[in-house]
């Protein structure tokens, strides 16, 4: 009979995406795991079978998430301008205010371990269409209620929003200066006039 896990498996999924977010994958090793979640090297081990089955649920976990909360935010209003300001914003800041220039979990995995793995790529794959998805879903209401030009599909607009959002989120990691992302935001949601 196996013993009883005695910690909670999403506060250390949580603890994990902040330590991968951080260092890495491939910077991180066995003994900053070990030290960042708090557990011993047989509970890391016995849990998870090693380090990459750790990374997989963690981004997993980010994934899931971050799809809930994007959608539950583009639930909460009916105009999308308000919506696609306010999460372009949200993203702004959270870059801004980034003194570790750790960046988006997603966006780190998706240009360290995409390129070389492919489960983690189609994880990073299917977190991408759960952004646009959610964008696209925001995007065709507000042209189906007549707030939003139909000059450009919905889906092309989604793509166009999300690909900003990766694209601030780079830029910020650069150090971009905030009159820039300014500009960008102002362009950006041009677009929806």
């Amino acid at each position: 009979m196996g013993r009883t896990k005695e910690f909670d498996e999403e506060v250390v999924l949580d603890k994990a995406v902040e330590l991968f977010t951080v260092k890495g994958y491939n910077c991180t090793s066995a003994q900053d795991l070990v030290d960042g979640l708090g557990l011993s090297r047989s509970s890391l081990y016995d849990t998870y079978g090693d380090k990459r089955g750790l990374f997989v649920k963690a981004i997993n976990r980010y994934r899931e998430q971050t799809a809930r909360q994007m959608m539950q935010f583009i639930e909460e209003s009916d105009d999308v301008e308000v919506v696609i300001r306010h999460l372009l914003q949200h993203v702004l800041k959270e870059s801004l205010q980034d003194k570790f220039d750790k960046g988006c979990f997603m966006l780190n995995t998706s240009i360290e371990m995409a390129p070389h793995d492919a489960e983690i790529a189609e994880i990073v794959n299917k977190s991408m269409q759960d952004a646009e998805d959610a964008l696209y879903y925001a995007i065709k209401k507000g042209q189906q209620a007549g707030k939003v030009p139909k000059e450009h599909s919905a889906r092309a607009l989604a793509r166009f929003f999300f690909n900003t959002i990766s694209g601030i989120r780079v830029a910020a990691k650069s150090g971009a200066d905030k009159r820039a992302f300014d500009d960008i935001v102002s362009v950006a949601l041009s677009t929806l006039k």
